[in-house]
């Protein structure tokens, strides 16, 4: 006897339909699962026989196989615990057959029959409804999780004998029904601009950034606030949209990082330690997961002690800062992973933290030159922003009234947004960031003024063409903030004064 049961698979952060095809045949007592399955797959079969035992099932003393279609992919993970006892069920008549083919099902098991959650039910819920399926059948904790999906049921099951309940008709089981405010919920935040005292340069430069997505460099010494401001960056950029939410989410879901969460409906903000190895960073290993690159999609990367990077690590950002993707590749595939984020660096002026600080000890320029020289060129020219953050004056820290709250400093700059989603409306531009060099001619008018004192600029501080094209993006993003048709000198020269690490 042959049944046959859908479930799915991760690659990479989409998710492939698998059909677990169970066939029991008369023979010596074996249980076989083939298919190019990992150790957890593997060790399904215990998992399984256990928890039928548990459930007052008998397990068949017989020749078991199972057989993970498509077979030459590589499958992972102890989701398919469910469809693979579904389909023994199946074969002892305890389980209509006719309605496997109808539902995707994915769900680990105890060893007395319990659903435990899985990677990727937001993944599976897409595929399931990309398929056009009755439904989607999968433990209770990532019910809400797949319910982002709106057009497709969903059942949150606890336990084995829920779920064959539902397939028999012998309980009145309903779909999960969400509002969409239930799953995303409000956007908090338990930092603000406003708790930001002094640092009036570095905060106006942080709304630029914020304001048409670029990359910034802050440069400062220990105490500075360079943390401080960083991790308010997302404050003041425009909330995600529920497309973007489902990309997010669609990420960490994947990575098995959502937690007891829904949805992340607030930007990310992720700080890797300087130690982490390349791979970590933009993502890879034997079944490829997202590196830190892609968890900060739509969100913040943020890299303290930016020079203390391995050298590998930061020259593998330079095709994400680029392109928006990472591609991993492998002998037998490639995928890719979606990594559109604003990178925030942070170094002291020294490799000496106490030298540069304000304490009477100043680093040489040999010394700050052999502690730049970390950083490639190549890597600094797609930093559009590269700011000097200095030590807080005593007046600043006791005498000055708070700065402008977060929700001030975001009006300016989802305003300065929406002037660019209307201009670069039906391109695949979301913010002056992402424009390329026929976007520049397109978009970038300079006026008279402006040539000369960019044409002075390119000559007394050798930009390269690079910088050049930076340049313009971060003066069409002062620009939009002020309201500006075309790019001014004052634009331009605010924009130039961005590149510290090329002046000086």
């Amino acid at each position: 006897m042959l049944v046959r049961i859908l479930s799915a698979s991760l690659h990479g952060i989409e998710a492939y339909q698998v059909e677990v095809e169970v066939d029991i045949s008369p023979g010596l007592p074996a249980f076989v699962i083939v298919g190019l399955p990992d150790a957890a797959v593997r060790e399904s079969k215990e998992r399984v026989r256990a928890a039928l035992r548990n459930c007052g099932f008998d397990f068949p003393a017989k020749k078991i196989i199972i057989n993970l279609a498509p077979a030459s992919r590589k499958k992972e993970g102890s989701s398919f615990d469910l469809p693979v006892a579904l389909g023994l069920l199946a074969f002892l008549g305890v389980v209509k057959s006719e309605n496997l083919s109808r539902f995707l099902f994915v769900g680990e098991l105890t060893l007395e029959g319990s659903l435990k959650s899985v990677r990727g039910a937001l993944p599976f819920s897409l595929l399931a409804a990309e398929k056009k399926l009755s439904g989607l059948i999968l433990p209770r904790k990532n019910e809400k999780e797949a319910c982002l999906v709106r057009n497709l049921p969903v059942y949150g099951m606890d336990h084995l004998l829920e779920v064959v309940k539902l397939l028999n008709g012998e309980a009145d089981i309903k779909a999960a029904s969400y509002s969409l405010s239930d799953l995303i919920g409000e956007v908090k935040s338990d930092v603000d601009f406003s708790e930001v005292r002094g640092q009036q340069q570095a905060k106006r430069a942080l709304e630029v950034a914020a304001a048409g997505g670029h990359n910034i460099l802050l440069i400062g010494p220990p105490g500075s606030g360079k943390t401080m401001l960083a991790r308010r960056l997302p404050t003041i950029l425009p909330d995600m949209v529920f497309e973007e939410i489902i990309e997010v989410t669609q990420i960490y879901s994947a990575a098995g990082l959502l937690g007891n969460r829904a949805a992340i409906s607030q930007r990310p903000f992720r700080a890797p330690h300087h130690t982490i190895t390349d791979t970590g960073l933009v993502g890879g290993g034997n079944f490829p997961r997202p590196g830190e690159v892609s968890l900060a999609h739509r969100g913040v990367l943020f890299m303290d002690e930016f020079p203390e990077f391995g050298r590998q690590a930061l020259e593998s950002l330079r095709q994400p800062l680029e392109d928006g993707h990472v591609t991993i590749s492998r002998v037998a595939s490639s995928l890719t992973f979606p990594c559109s984020f604003m990178l925030v660096a942070a170094m002291n002026p020294c490799s000496d933290v106490f030298l540069g600080s304000g304490l009477g000890v100043n680093c040489t320029e040999i010394e700050r030159r052999k502690y730049y020289s970390r950083l490639s060129r190549p890597l600094l020219d797609r930093i559009d922003i590269q700011i000097e953050v200095p030590a807080v004056k005593y007046q600043d820290i006791i005498g000055r009234p708070p700065g402008e709250s977060s929700a001030e400093i975001k009006k300016r700059v989802s305003a300065a947004r929406k002037i660019q989603l209307e201009r670069f409306k039906g391109k695949k531009i979301l913010s002056n960031s992402q424009m390329s060099s026929r976007d520049l001619g397109q978009f970038c008018r300079v006026e008279a003024e402006g040539q000369k004192l960019l044409e002075t600029a390119m000559k007394r501080f050798q930009f390269s063409a690079r910088a050049y094209d930076r340049i313009l993006k971060v003066a069409r993003t002062i620009a939009d903030l002020s309201g500006q048709e075309n790019l001014s000198a004052s634009a331009l020269g605010e924009a130039v004064q961005y590149r510290l690490l090329d002046i000086f």
